[in-house]
């Protein structure tokens, strides 16, 4: 896989540059921590030494209370260090998660389509939790080490050269074995990642789907794939995590070897009279911290192996764009809007149209009953009006304007939305109505609910607005769900309204609330009403039925009423017809 330090330095800088104090103050907290624990032996072989001499008393417990200075100073740095080192990572992973959401919300709806929201969860939790100790320790720490495992070299080649030229020698071969390993280790944890993806994303789409699964008796079948993707899991672990040992193993084999290595000759120059005994002291006790250093590099490349496939996965991320782009040139009125629909086509996936060469025009403050079988292309066509999706094909235009050149912000507030299925959030009614918006006034929110026929449901309950909803609104009626995205509604004031199917949930009792509600929305406004059910397009001027993406019929809901040729007059004969006018 290979990145490359550039890619490296880039998503460091960009997430550590807003801390680069607390950087600065971990640098120096760790740079501290090297040099006293170069200085502690030194000063426990002039002890020694000290004492073989003879020397006097008070220069020895100087030495001492030295000695205990240094060990406590460096305590308290470890644990200043570790501390800052582990906000720092949370900070930065944190800022990561945020720009990957952000990143995920503005990307087209082809692309949720492609990737379920538990595949999309493990890349933006456990891909960017990987990487938090590249965020807060990688960098300074192998500098560190490097740096520790320097200064020993150093010390021991002038305490005595045979002695440091072989623990040179140790530590090179050291660090190119696990820098080998470490190339083989990054495709074993990539893989790794991609098998939690997909369990995690199986995970959340049948979970989801349990009534459904239970209710047809595909349990084994869905215990059959689990088991399937659980020990593709293992298996991809197991391998990562064998080449990781092996990274471990070579480590500490080396350090057997080099410490024994060491000691034999510290002891063989010491037997000799060709060093002190102090000196022999620093020379077995810097084998023994080289081993520290090296131990955390190894580590350290261990981390790396996993936020190298984290990194390349959070790129690839962070690589898709948009397809529905922002060029931004004219200003959407805020009155009432014209729509047109001008040679219009479009399709899913490029081969089989769902849309094909709309020509419609609805004058602003008209309502238009849009009719149609599943699958006509109803709902498709109200998504082109929210740019989820652009159309390969034609234009669309609010006012003669087309949508490709006004800012989705600014369309997607002139154009509201109520469907059957209302997603609520576990927070407030207010958060639920505004969108946590906090420059939205009581006021404004107590109308919108006036409006909506839910200011007596919501002043009956015991924290008014305060009052907390669940996630998914478990614990409403299917009624009040509705009711309160027709508020939401009513906040946006929007010019065009498209009530997508909004009241096929809703029981006959709270269907009336419903029919007061969408007549005072469509008030003053321009309106799209789609449904199955005729009596839903009661309140229509234009009727427009589609079949296979094609417009079969449209014109006047009266005319084509009273036109016995009509396909509307048919659906009315055969269904409902105390719609007639």
């Amino acid at each position: 896989m290979g990145i490359s330090l550039r890619r490296y330095a880039h998503l460091l800088l960009t997430y550590l540059k807003p801390h680069w104090r607390s950087n600065l103050a971990l640098a120096v907290l760790l740079f501290s921590s090297i040099g006293l624990q170069l200085l502690s032996p030194q000063v426990i072989s002039y002890f020694i030494d000290t004492i073989q001499a003879r020397g006097p008393l008070q220069v020895l417990l100087i030495a001492a209370g030295i000695f205990i200075i240094i060990s406590v100073v460096q305590r308290l740095v470890a644990f200043a260090s570790t501390y800052l080192a582990e906000n720092i990572g949370w900070l930065a992973t944190n800022a990561l998660r945020a720009d990957l959401v952000e990143h995920c919300l503005r990307l087209d709806m082809s692309f949720h389509k492609q990737h379920t929201p538990g595949e999309l969860i493990e890349r933006v939790d456990s891909d960017v939790t990987a990487l938090a100790n590249f965020f807060s320790q990688f960098t300074l720490k192998v500098l560190g080490n490097g740096l520790l495992i320097l200064g020993v070299l150093l010390f021991l080649l002038q305490a005595d050269w045979r002695a440091g030229f072989g623990l040179i020698v140790y530590s090179v071969l050291t660090l190119c074995i696990l820098s080998f390993l470490q190339k083989v280790a990054v495709n074993k944890w990539a893989k790794e990642r991609e098998a939690n993806a997909d369990f995690y994303g199986f995970l959340e789409e049948h979970i989801s789907g349990t009534e459904d699964i239970r209710a047809i008796g595909a349990e084994q079948y869905v215990t059959h794939r689990l088991f399937a993707l659980m020990r593709r899991l293992l298996e991809t672990y197991r391998a990562a995590r064998l080449i990781s040992n092996f990274t471990n193993f070579g480590t500490n084999t080396l350090y057997v070897v080099g410490y024994t290595v060491g000691l034999a000759l510290g002891a063989y120059l010491y037997s000799q009279h060709q060093i002190t005994l102090g000196t022999a002291y620093v020379i077995v006790y810097y084998i023994g911290l080289l081993a520290q250093p090296l131990d955390n590099l190894r580590q350290q490349l261990q981390d790396l192996q996993q936020a190298e496939a984290s990194i390349e996965r959070v790129e690839q991320l962070f690589m898709l764009q948009p397809e529905i782009k922002e060029d931004v040139s004219k200003d959407l009125p805020s009155e009432q809007s014209a729509l047109t629909f001008q040679n219009v086509s479009f399709s899913y996936d490029q081969q089989e149209y769902v849309l094909q060469d709309l020509n419609f025009q609805l004058q602003p403050g008209k309502v238009l009953g849009l009719l149609g079988h599943t699958g006509s292309g109803k709902t498709t066509l109200a998504r082109l009006l929210f740019r989820l999706y652009d159309p390969p094909i034609g234009a669309i235009r609010l006012n003669g304007i087309d949508l490709r050149e006004i800012a989705l912000e600014q369309l997607r507030t002139q154009v509201g939305m109520v469907t059957q299925d209302v997603q609520l959030f576990q927070a407030s009614i207010r958060d639920n109505l505004t969108f946590f918006n906090r420059r939205i006034s009581d006021a404004t929110i107590e109308q919108a609910l006036h409006e909506s026929g839910l200011s007596k449901w919501v002043q009956s309950l015991p924290h008014g607005l305060d009052t907390q909803l669940a996630a998914g609104g478990q614990g409403l009626s299917a009624g009040e769900a509705q009711l309160l995205a027709f508020a939401r509604v009513f906040l946006k004031n929007p010019s065009l309204v498209v009530l997508d199917e909004a009241s096929s949930r809703l029981d006959p009792a709270t269907e009336y609330l419903l029919e007061q509600a969408m007549k005072r929305l469509l008030e003053g406004r321009t309106g799209i009403i789609i449904a199955h059910r005729l009596h839903t397009v009661l309140r229509a001027d234009e009727i427009m039925i589609l079949d296979h993406g094609n417009i079969v019929e449209h014109g006047s809901r009266l005319a084509l009423a009273n036109d016995p040729h009509s396909r509307f007059c048919t659906l009315l004969q055969t269904g409902l017809e105390e719609v007639l006018p």
